[in-house]
């Protein structure tokens, strides 16, 4: 469905008052649309992720979750990752997620990637998450980003899926790539 009425900048009130059947995202007021649904590969792959990361998080102070979770970093910048964690329960609402996430995790598919390798990257990076993977179901690899105490991320690092990562956002989650890509 095309947006309201064209506008140059959409804010979160915006965004609230679109129908509930739609999936957006707003970077910088500007709306993304988040149809069609995410290939079943995707799907398998985040679904993995959120699963090992819900595992070994029972019990501790951080809660993953997974999308559709609105995460509102700015009036005009609303995000749905595919999964992330938060650590600070006081960002956690009724709604949804107010502030950067500690982890983000993004599956790459071609209709997506160059958003999330530049735009939402560079999101994240400004509105403080600690780490930043993106996971290439195809390619089977995940490059990790992480922010280091410049307040940038890092150059990063690539991990294949015969290998497994150990995240930084999260030390004791040690997470094997082959049960993540299969």
């Amino acid at each position: 469905m095309p947006l309201p009425k064209l506008k140059e900048k959409f804010t979160y009130h915006d965004y609230c008052t679109w129908p509930d059947e739609e999936r957006w995202e707003l970077i910088d007021g500007r709306p993304y649309d988040m149809s069609p649904a995410p290939a079943l590969k995707h799907q398998t792959v985040a679904g993995n992720f959120f699963t090992r990361l819900n595992i070994a998080l029972r019990g501790k102070s951080c809660t993953p979750f997974y999308a559709p979770t609105d995460v509102v970093l700015s009036e005009w910048d609303v995000v749905q990752p595919d999964v992330l964690v938060v650590c600070d329960k006081k960002k956690i609402t009724e709604k949804n997620i107010q502030g950067a996430p500690d982890l983000v995790i993004e599956i790459l598919s071609p209709s997506t990637a160059k958003k999330d390798r530049w735009e939402k990257k560079n999101l994240y990076e400004k509105f403080g998450v600690r780490e930043y993977l993106l996971a290439d179901p195809d390619g089977k690899f995940v490059e990790r980003f992480f922010r280091g105490e410049n307040g940038r991320f890092d150059r990063g690092e690539a991990f294949d899926a015969a290998g497994e990562i150990t995240l930084k956002s999260l030390p004791e989650i040690v997470i094997s790539l082959n049960e993540i890509f299969g």
